[in-house]
Order: C-alpha cells, then sequence, then structure tokens
C-alpha cells in the first residue's frame, strides 16, 4: 500500500508540475525538484532511496530510447564532429583536469575517488538541456549539438567512472587496459542496441504476419525495446545506456514502424509522449527527494570553521571550474574546427561570441550523475569505509543544483544578444513535404481514374470522386461533410482513393527522407498527420 500511495503521489506532483509552470517562469526540472524537496524535507516526509541500477533501467533507459529516436538523424550526422568532440573528448578532458583539481584542493579526497566523481559530473543531462534550452532560445545547430552530446557523454562518463571505482576498491589502473575496455565496453552496448532492435523489428514482423492480433499487443513489444536493450548490454557487461540510446537512434532504419498497424502507431507515439513527461518529472521528484538527506550531511571538509557558506562557496567554486574546462575545451574545438577548414580549403560553421558562452552554460548536470555517484560502493574489500564517499555524494548533489540554477537564470540573459537563423529550415522543409506529398497525392488518384475507364460505372463513380478529392489535396483542406448526402458506390470510391492518395503521400515522404530532402523531424509531423488520416478513413470503412 505505501509503494501505492508514493507512485501516486509522485503522479500527482507530476501533474501539478505541469500546471504550475504556466504561472511561473521557471524551468520545469527546478519546479520538479522543489516539488521533491517539499515532499522529502520534513521529519514525517517520504524519505525513498534511490537504487542507482533500478533508476539506470527504469528511468533513464526509456527516456534516452525516446531521446535517440526523437533527434534529428540527418542534423545529428552533419554535427558528428563536435557532438563526439563534447561527448567523448571533453568528457576525457574533464576527468583528468578536474579530477587532479579536486584531488589538489581536497587532499582528503583520494585521487581515483577524485577520478570518479570528476567521471560522474562529466555527463551533461539530456533532459535538463531540452526543457532550458528551448526551440526559440538559439538556433537549431547549437540546440542540436547540445542535445546529441548529452545523448552520448552519459555512456563515456559512467563507464570511466566504472574503472575509477575499480582502481579505487584494488589500487591497480592501467590507461592502456582502460582504453581497450572502454572502447569494447561502448562498441558492444552499441552492437547490444542494435542486435535487441533488429530481434524486436522481428518479432513485430511475425506478429503482423499471424494477423488478428491486438493493436495493444505491438504497442507493448515495442515498449519493452529500451529495456531488453539495456538488460542485453549490460548481461555482457557492454554500456546499457548505449544500447538503449543506439536502439533509438536505429529505430527509423529498421523499418521497424512499418509493421505496425495504423492504430498501434497512433498508440506508440501518444505513449512516447505521456511516458517522456510522466518519466521525466519522476527523475527530477526523486533526484529533489534526495537532497535533503545529502544536505543534512554536510562533510566536515568542506566546513572547516563550521560556517553555512563555506560548503555552498566550494560548490559554486568547483561548479565554476567545470564550467571553465567547458568554455576551453568549446573554443579549442572552434581553433580546430578552423585549422581543420584550412586544410581541407572548405568553410564550416563555428560556434562565435556568445554561444561560446550559451554551449558552456548549457552543460547542465542531472540526474545521471546523481544515480551514478550514489552508486558509489559502502566499503572498500577490507571492510574499512569507502574514502570520501558522503562528501562525493554532496559535491555532485551541490554541482547538479548549481549548474541548474545557472543555466535557468543566465542563460536567457547570454542567449539575448544571439542571433536566430534568418530563415526557418523546418518550417521550408514540412512545406516542401506537403506540397510533394499532396501532388503524389493527385498523380495516384488520377492513375486510379484512368485504370477504372474499362468500368463505365466505377470510372464514372472515380472521376466524380477525383473532382472532390483533388481540390481538397490541393488546398490541403480535410472537408468529409459530403460524404452523406453522396451514393455509396460514390463513397466507396472516395475512401478507396484517399487510402490510396494517403498511401502514396507516405510513400513520397519517404523517398524525400531517404534522399535526405527532409529530416526524419519532418517526417514524424507529415507522417502522424496522415496516420491521423489513415486511421479515420479505415474506421469509416468499417
Amino acid at each position: 500500500m505505501g509503494l501505492a500511495t508514493f507512485i501516486l503521489i509522485v503522479l500527482l506532483l507530476i501533474a501539478i508540475s505541469g500546471i504550475v509552470i504556466r504561472f511561473l517562469p521557471v524551468p520545469l526540472p527546478l519546479i520538479q525538484i522543489a516539488l521533491g524537496v517539499a515532499l522529502a524535507w520534513p521529519a514525517a516526509g517520504l524519505h525513498v532511496k534511490l537504487e542507482p541500477e533500478i533508476f539506470l533501467l527504469v528511468f533513464v533507459s526509456p527516456l534516452l530510447f525516446i531521446d535517440g529516436f526523437l533527434v534529428p538523424k540527418r542534423e545529428f550526422a552533419e554535427l558528428a564532429r563536435p557532438i563526439f568532440g563534447l561527448a567523448f573528448g571533453l568528457v576525457f578532458l574533464t576527468v583528468v583536469l578536474f579530477g587532479y583539481a579536486l584531488n589538489w584542493l581536497i587532499p582528503s579526497m583520494p585521487l581515483p575517488v577524485a577520478f570518479a566523481l570528476a567521471a560522474v559530473l562529466s555527463p551533461t543531462d539530456a533532459v535538463a538541456v531540452s526543457s532550458i534550452v528551448g526551440n526559440g532560445m538559439v538556433s537549431a545547430r547549437v540546440r542540436h549539438i547540445l542535445e546529441g552530446e548529452s545523448l552520448l557523454n552519459d555512456a563515456s562518463g559512467l563507464v570511466i567512472f566504472r574503472f575509477a571505482v575499480m582502481a579505487a576498491l584494488t589500487g591497480h589502473f592501467s590507461l592502456g587496459e582502460t582504453a581497450l575496455t572502454f572502447f569494447a565496453v561502448a562498441l558492444g552496448g552499441v552492437v547490444c542496441g542494435i542486435a535487441m532492435l533488429w530481434l524486436t523489428a522481428l518479432a513485430l514482423r511475425l506478429v503482423a504476419k499471424i494477423g488478428d492480433i491486438k493493436d495493444e499487443v505491438q504497442v507493448v513489444i515495442l515498449f519493452l525495446l529500451p529495456f531488453a536493450a539495456y538488460l542485453l548490454a549490460e548481461r555482457f557487461h557492454a554500456s546499457g545506456i548505449l544500447a538503449a540510446v543506439a536502439a533509438g537512434l536505429y529505430i527509423n532504419a529498421s523499418g521497424l514502424f512499418g509493421s505496425l498497424s495504423v492504430p498501434a502507431r497512433m498508440q506508440n507515439f501518444a505513449l512516447i509522449g505521456i511516458l517522456s513527461f510522466v518519466f521525466n518529472g519522476a527523475i527530477f521528484l526523486m533526484l529533489g527527494m534526495q537532497l535533503p538527506d545529502i544536505v543534512r550531511k554536510v562533510p566536515p571538509e568542506l566546513s572547516l570553521y563550521g560556517t553555512v557558506w563555506e560548503p555552498i562557496l566550494a560548490v559554486v567554486l568547483l561548479t565554476f571550474i567545470l564550467l571553465a574546462i567547458r568554455y576551453a575545451w568549446i573554443n579549442f574545438g572552434s581553433l580546430l574546427n578552423k585549422i581543420v577548414d584550412k586544410v581541407r580549403n572548405c568553410r564550416s560553421e563555428r560556434l562565435r561570441g556568445r554561444l561560446k558562452l550559451f554551449a558552456a552554460l548549457a552543460g547542465v548536470r542531472g540526474a545521471i550523475t546523481l544515480a551514478g555517484v550514489l552508486s558509489l560502493p559502502f566499503a572498500m574489500p577490507d571492510g574499512s569505509p569507502f574514502p570520501a564517499r558522503d562528501l562525493a555524494i554532496f559535491i555532485a548533489a551541490g554541482v547538479i543544483l548549481c549548474s541548474l540554477l545557472l543555466a535557468s537564470f543566465v542563460l536567457p540573459l547570454v542567449a539575448r544578444g544571439i542571433p536566430l537563423e534568418k530563415e526557418d529550415r523546418i518550417a521550408n522543409e514540412e512545406q516542401l513535404a506537403r506540397t510533394t506529398a499532396a501532388e503524389a497525392a493527385v498523380a495516384r488518384i488520377e492513375q486510379l481514374v484512368d485504370e477504372s475507364a474499362g468500368d463505365p460505372a466505377l470510372h464514372e463513380a472515380r472521376q466524380a470522386a477525383a473532382r472532390y478529392i483533388i481540390p481538397i489535396y490541393r488546398h490541403r483542406v480535410i472537408a468529409d461533410e459530403a460524404d452523406d448526402s453522396v451514393g455509396a458506390l460514390l463513397r466507396s470510391a472516395l475512401l478507396d482513393m484517399r487510402v490510396a492518395a494517403l498511401e502514396a503521400e507516405r510513400t513520397a515522404l519517404a523517398k524525400l527522407f531517404k534522399e535526405r530532402k527532409i529530416n526524419d523531424t519532418t517526417l514524424r509531423t507529415i507522417s502522424g498527420e496522415l496516420t491521423l488520416s489513415q486511421a479515420l478513413s479505415q474506421a469509416r470503412r468499417k
């Protein structure tokens, strides 16, 4: 009963946060963290222990799968160089520089533990980045880089974190062995994610061949994909996080959605939206619920004189060190791109001026960092306490809050001086997609009319239907009011032609996507409308 009550309370608070944000100019994650703190702060409040492995499986893997599915793949490929530079190069630099800085500033923290804390602080939070960096704040290019980085650096940071913890437990560390194992773990995660995606697509095709299976069965099979990918990768000691991301990134390429029925597609898209909102909210609520217990245990290493300001100043200083490392790497990447462009005799778009500061401040830490640091072992192999565990947890929680607050209140000020794109690329793509799809539909309708020339009654009915439906496509207006006033033959012809036209639109869209003239965001937008129209047509056919 206690667990059921807790789940209901969390769901209620998630719903409340969605209403509160309408009245407060504060990012949703901060509101949800505050609600979590309020829920756990009183002595009689709810105190829930966060189990890192369960947390990563139940909450993080499906969210990263969804983010991988939603991220524009064309832009991801175009921006691979800056994304991989931030997701891997910056993570390694952060571990080394910040690890040594921690060990120097706080000598009581052993170097392996400092490296472990630096590793778990290196990933940025995909959920927080998306929530704070809104569509209208900066250019789509910068937003795509930040979102792509946060998708991949979770895996790189957590893998290095595991090696650092192992070094702290055993006292043994080999750079060459660690590098090889890192690439094996990362590659294994990608392979497991794609393998599970392929198996899921195969299962859905088999279900489709069986026929007369409830649409909900297909939705449930697809829902299990990120969890299965994560568990498979972890079973082989690979990165479960990267497995979930890889499954999401390659889901369109697998042809999996082609096996889903129209109602199943609609239910799946609705489920993605609901799960994303609920799981995101649950993550930040649970993060907030951990903070009161963490704050109550202020490490003595950060409070030499017993004042409340010392731990706060220490956390702020460490946060700014992280930001300085990030800002330096962004400038280094910009310089490196300039050199590469000169060698290749080409010119690529680079971050300039305020954009560099914006990208640095957008490095928000979140749930992955907290889940990782809470997974630090309690004891060493000889039974002695794990060194500086409480100190690492306190610093991680403080940096999460500090980075969130900085991003929430400083980023909008920095973004004011950043020019946005003069041309809306997505809007132009949508216009191209709609026009191309409508032209394909009209061509298919005219073909159906020509094919019926041998049957005068059917030909006349289809001609009448074409005269009605072609102007609808040309003007992109859906108007079905006249259906009840036409004869049964005309109604049947109209429905047949509408379904055929919708399929032609879908084929044209797939061709545009394959030719890289539109991205998968545009494809999903138009396909969603086509799916709804198909569902309406099929409902009328019954």
